[in-house]
């Protein structure tokens, strides 16, 4: 099958994916959106919302709609690295056996991540990047696709551990939650509040997956393309020549290397849901915000101004 039938299969499965998870979750259309895109790109999100908007339902049901295996580890301050990677035990026979952890599964959800201390946070950091975990000298690998899904609540910074910048780069997107309007709350209550269950029917497989990863990243991008994103992500940098005077103004620190693959990779599978066999600026720019978000720190006076990060991100493009 040719690379452009298997996009325009990969456009059907899609919608088919969207109207599944749909069931199930009322709204949230771009979150599940940057979810999926995140997924099929290979990458690992940051989910950031308030307790209660349904982030652990959406992503349960992703993973059923997209036949992966699920596992919830709740982060809390006295979790220990092998509670999450696993740990050898003594067998019957004495010899040491090795208990496989939660984090063995296509998609984690990894909540409240900001609860747990660093040595548990960066626990995760060799599975995001390597797709394998060490345990005793020995390597193991994980099944692929793999994909994390961390939750941070933005609410309650006491006792919490916030990422180190070098974690958070390793996500692809950082995702806002926002609550639902009044007509989708109403929805919300009248279908979680009856006995009536609802069924989400599995439509890939994790091969099928991991096939359309592979298309994805062979869809060409034009040098131009390339350039418009090195150079917004260059334009966030506040010591470079070629900082945006907002940036100058309100930012400290700007966005790595990572954040241009990530806007390439992630703007390949934007035009590729979208039926296009190549990315264009607009696809740049749909997928911008939420790669720059947790890429670009911000200084007191940005904090002072009420200056926020998808303002300072809008007047690059």
């Amino acid at each position: 099958m040719s690379d452009v039938t298997i996009i325009e299969n990969f456009v059907i499965k899609y919608k088919a994916l969207k109207e599944e998870v749909a069931k199930v979750i009322i709204g949230q259309d771009d979150v599940v959106d940057q979810i999926l895109i995140s997924i099929f790109s290979g990458g690992h999100s940051l989910l950031i919302g308030v307790p209660g908007l349904a982030k652990t339902l959406m992503v349960n049901t992703i993973s059923q709609a997209l036949g992966l295996d699920f596992k919830r580890i709740q982060f809390t301050p006295d979790l220990m690295p092998s509670d999450i990677l696993g740990s050898e035990i003594l067998d019957e026979n004495r010899h040491f056996k090795f208990i496989k952890g939660p984090i063995f599964a296509n998609i984690i959800l990894a909540d409240e991540i900001n609860r747990t201390p660093p040595k548990t946070q960066a626990a995760l950091l060799e599975a995001m990047q390597e797709r394998a975990v060490t345990v005793a000298g020995h390597q193991y690998k994980l099944s692929l696709p793999y994909f994390v899904l961390a939750t941070q609540n933005p609410i309650e910074q006491e006792g919490t551990y916030p990422l180190p910048e070098a974690q958070l780069d390793r996500f692809m997107f950082a995702i806002n939650l926002q609550y639902p309007s009044f007509r989708e709350e109403v929805e919300v209550v009248k279908a979680t509040t009856t006995d009536v269950q609802l069924t989400v029917n599995s439509l890939f497989t994790a091969q099928e997956i991991i096939d359309f990863q592979n298309v994805i990243r062979r869809i060409p991008v034009a040098d131009n393309v390339i350039e418009y994103a090195v150079t917004l992500v260059s334009k966030t940098r506040p010591k470079e020549d070629t900082a945006a005077d907002i940036v100058k103004e309100f930012v400290d620190w700007g966005a790595g290397p990572r954040a241009s693959q990530n806007l390439i990779l992630a703007a390949k599978t934007h035009a590729a849901i979208h039926g296009k066999f190549s990315p264009d600026i607009e696809n740049i720019q749909a997928v911008a915000t939420g790669i720059l978000r947790h890429r670009i720190i911000k200084n007191y006076k940005a904090e002072a101004e009420g200056i926020t990060d998808e303002k300072i991100i809008e007047s690059l493009f």
